[in-house]
Order: structure tokens, then sequence, then C-alpha cells
């Protein structure tokens, strides 16, 4: 339930003010070497990457997390992207799928729907992280999953849509 904000929003929940710098770089000096290799590929991110690829379409994964250290979640899944924009939230994230001429959005937050709003493109919402499928809908996802298996059909069902109009 904890996961999602920045690191930096999350350590202050614990820490008083004068600690928090010094515990966000520990914690970034000892995650690749205890968060890395438990990392397992949720169901599904695989094809639906795959999916995308087939389509003629580009992956942009972005994250709150660092993107170095995204990148090294990535390269240890095998899970090739095009790229990675990391320590965003929220509207931030917003910037870089504007930049990069994202067309949806796949999120597990809320702030992740925020994004999707901001930049003005779909969110597709997946209840695999804190937020449940109906905080995802009331956030503003045009369509929510229960989980990544689904998104092929999703997204295509989203692309005819567009076509249709």
């Amino acid at each position: 339930s904890r996961l999602g904000p920045p690191l930096r929003t999350e350590i202050a929940r614990w820490f008083p003010p004068e600690q928090v710098e010094p515990a966000v770089l520990i914690f970034r000096e000892l995650y690749p070497a205890y968060a890395i290799t438990p990392t397992v590929p949720l169901p599904g991110a695989r094809a639906a990457i795959e999916m995308i690829r087939a389509r003629g379409g580009r992956v942009l994964v972005v994250t709150s997390k660092l993107g170095r250290l995204a990148r090294l979640h990535l390269d240890h899944l095998g899970l090739a992207v095009d790229e990675v924009a990391g320590d965003l939230f929220a509207e931030g994230k917003a910037t870089a799928l504007r930049e990069h001429g994202a067309t949806h959005y796949v999120g597990d937050h809320v702030a992740d729907m925020v994004a999707a709003q901001t930049a003005g493109v779909p969110g597709i919402g997946v209840a695999t992280g804190p937020c449940s499928a109906d905080e995802l809908r009331t956030a503003g996802a045009e369509v929510v999953l229960d989980d990544l298996t689904g998104f092929p059909g999703a997204l295509d069902r989203m692309i005819q849509l567009a076509l249709e109009q």
C-alpha cells in the first residue's frame, strides 16, 4: 500500500526532516544489491510489450523510481523498452508522456491517471498496485484491468474506438 509516491515522500513519513536526505541516499545505495534480483515480471508484462511492438508502437516507462534503478529492473527481467523517464510523479509524469508522444498511459496508481489526464492521453488502470479498481476509475482511468494479461485486448478495443471516431 506504500508503493507509488516518490521515495522522499515515503521516507519523510518515517524519518525526521534532517534525516530524510541521508536515508534516501542510503536506500538508493543499497537498492541494487537487494531489490533487483528478487524482482519478477507481472503476469502479462512481456506480452504487453510484445503486443505494442507488433503494432509498430514504442514502449516508454515513466516512473517515480530513479531511471537508472528502473533500467536495472528492466534489464534484469529482459524487458526491452525504448525509453525510461524516472523520478517523476503525478503531473510530472505528464511532461515525459508529452515529450515522448505517448498515446496511452498504463499505471497502477491514481497519480498515474492524473498524469494521463494532464498529458491528454487515455489512462489504462491496472489494479495490481496500491490502488483499487474503483480508485483508478474515480481518478479517471478510461479502462481498468485486473492485471496486465487483459492489456492486449483492451488496447485493441481502444484503438478500434479511436479509429471509428
